[in-house]
């Protein structure tokens, strides 16, 4: 039997809805766990479905590193101002604008990168390892290693999140979406650097 103490602590757990959790619940036979690895692919798939919706409410995030020589603009959207106005969102786009300030990404996204820079990437992997005695499908498994090292490197949504290391940026994003209902978007961001 669902108890409403069961569904209390799942949603103090996921942030779900009260429908959701008890739902969840019900098709986990009263397993917490269950029930929550339930709620996350479904609120997976929810941030799948919503990707395509406009987003044309948000705010700027500014950060300025303590020493005062550093500092970054980021642009946040969501779906309505309801949401931008939330904690949540605000705390995201503060905690991005640090990200991006402590990792210096070029890109927000993979589809961000034209394509003359991918190639001529690769071709640099590949003139490094042109000597290597190695046979061609092992030498361009390294290269696509090499590559998914640039994006992390490189691309704000496929780094490391420095608060979780073993998050990406974009799960990160993602979970906030599934918990605020709405379509997250970083729409651009400008990083500044005395000396740089």
């Amino acid at each position: 039997m669902i108890t409403p103490a069961m569904v209390k602590k799942l949603r103090e757990k996921t942030g779900a809805g009260m429908m959701d959790c008890k739902n969840a619940l019900g098709e986990a036979n009263g397993d917490i766990e269950k029930a929550t690895e339930i709620l996350r692919k479904k609120g997976l798939m929810d941030v799948a479905k919503r990707a395509g919706r406009i987003t044309k409410q948000g705010i700027i995030e500014a950060y300025i590193h303590s020493n005062r020589k550093m500092g970054v603009l980021i642009e946040m959207d969501c779906e309505t101002d309801f949401v931008a106005r939330t904690d949540e969102f605000r705390a995201l786009a503060h905690n991005l604008a640090m990200q991006v300030a402590a990792t210096n990404p070029l890109y927000i996204s993979r589809e961000n990168i034209e394509e003359e820079v991918l190639q001529k990437e690769r071709e640099i992997y590949k003139e490094q390892l042109k000597n290597s005695n190695k046979p061609e499908k092992v030498i361009e498994k390294i290269i696509e290693g090499k590559m998914e090292k640039f994006y992390q490197d490189m691309v704000l949504l496929e780094g490391q999140y420095i608060k979780d290391e073993n998050k990406k940026v974009k799960d990160i994003v993602a979970s906030v979406a599934s918990k605020l209902g709405e379509n997250i978007v970083v729409k651009r961001f400008v990083r500044f650097a005395i000396g740089e």
